[in-house]
């Protein structure tokens, strides 16, 4: 049998079982479905039918900001085989912390379906990704994902979900070095200081402060094809408006689901660049999009379907400032298809040369978002499974 990749069970989305034939075969069964769904990033590597065995084609997949990251491309495969979390500094071989301190680049599977709970913050080294094709696996219960002062990470399939803070300990960040940590904030992936970052096909919801979260002159990001749900402060990008080093971030933010439960920054920006391109918002309480500090942001190609509430209607929200200031900032919506009394407030003077910086991909039109979101989230790649009827 050769491998499929099944739709996750959502309240609002019906089931599809894919099948992998020939090359042409695939491309008959799964139509709009699978491949050719104009979705760049899926298009690439799940017309593959040997995906199994040809991971690492998925680092040329990338799109965005973080197009150029490679993950542990050049690297062997690691596989986890320990759910184990026991000691951070000292972790076994075997389990996922120790494959991310590692000094060379890896690219981590896994053995089978886990759920890890986390002792302490998974501190990152460069030139790793955390492929979780195959399996179901869920970093949950604990402190997640910290992606500090490194490069070239890809986290692509895994659930993450319910992060808490973590304590004042001693955690190893790679093998040569381990030291004392402060609180961390409980983020389901927090990016400092990061670059060259793609998370895609991610399901993340309810962690103690943001979903995905990227500050302190992080840049070159790409968050895409991930589903999220059920949080209240979704992802910030930027640290704090005082710290300029932030006017250098470039973050590409395209084909995720915005869904049930969520409430505000999807994403709250700060100083940078943003491209917010062809992602389905569905659900939002207070705003979708918002920020400080004159960011950049263009939004083309989004479906935004505003909340019935009659005061929260508008997509954007500009925080703690003037409207002699805030009318300067460069804010753009272009293609948007507004639902249901959706509306955003553009400012600024549509300066090509500053859009430039904040455009990373060519925007489909809107009416292809259904398609092109209706996977997001972690995919359920399995091996052996058959078609089934639809």
């Amino acid at each position: 049998m050769e491998p499929t990749c099944l739709v996750q069970s959502r309240p609002h989305f019906r089931i599809y079982h894919f099948y992998y034939g020939n090359t042409n075969a695939s491309r008959r069964n799964l139509g709009y479905l699978s491949c050719g769904t104009g979705n760049p990033i899926d298009d690439c590597w799940r017309c593959n039918h040997n995906w199994a065995n040809n991971r690492k084609q998925l680092a040329n997949c990338a799109i965005g900001f973080g197009k150029n990251a490679i993950g542990g491309r050049d690297g062997r495969i690691y596989i986890v085989t320990d759910s184990e979390d026991d000691d951070p500094v000292n972790p076994k071989p075997g389990t996922l912390r120790y494959a991310v301190i590692q000094e060379e680049p890896l690219w981590i599977i896994f053995a089978r379906d886990m759920v890890i709970k986390l002792k302490e913050e998974l501190i990152m080294n460069s030139f790793k990704t955390i492929d979780g094709r195959g399996a179901s696996v869920h970093i949950a219960g604990g402190p997640c994902i910290t992606i500090q002062y490194v490069t070239n990470i890809i986290i692509h399939g895994i659930h993450i979900h319910d992060c808490k803070q973590g304590g004042n300990a001693m955690v190893r960040s790679s093998i040569r070095h381990y030291g004392w940590r402060t609180i961390s904030d409980g983020d389901g992936i927090s990016i400092f200081g990061g670059s060259h970052v793609w998370v895609d096909h991610c399901s993340l919801s309810n962690c103690h402060d943001g979903l995905i979260d990227a500050i302190h002159g992080s840049t070159a990001i790409t968050i895409s094809n991930n589903y999220m749900t059920h949080h209240d402060k979704v992802m910030l990008l930027g640290h704090k408006d005082s710290y300029t080093q932030d006017k250098k971030m470039q973050v590409t933010i395209a084909y995720n689901h915005f869904g049930e439960g969520l409430v505000q920054r999807m994403p709250r920006c700060r100083h940078g660049y943003f491209h917010v391109v062809n992602n389905d918002y569905t659900h939002w309480e207070m705003y979708a999009i918002g920020g400080s500090a004159s960011p950049t942001i263009n939004s083309q190609g989004n479906r935004f379907v505003a909340p019935d509430r009659r005061f929260n209607k508008e997509v954007t929200k500009r925080e703690g400032t003037s409207y002699d200031e805030t009318k300067h900032w460069n804010w753009r919506s272009e293609g948007d298809l507004m639902i249901n009394g959706a509306f955003f407030t553009p400012s600024g003077s549509g300066a090509s040369s500053t859009y430039s910086k904040a455009s990373s991909l060519n925007a489909r039109p809107s009416s292809f978002v259904g398609s092109m979101t209706s996977e997001a989230g972690a995919l359920n790649c399995r091996k052996g499974h058959k078609r089934e009827k639809m």
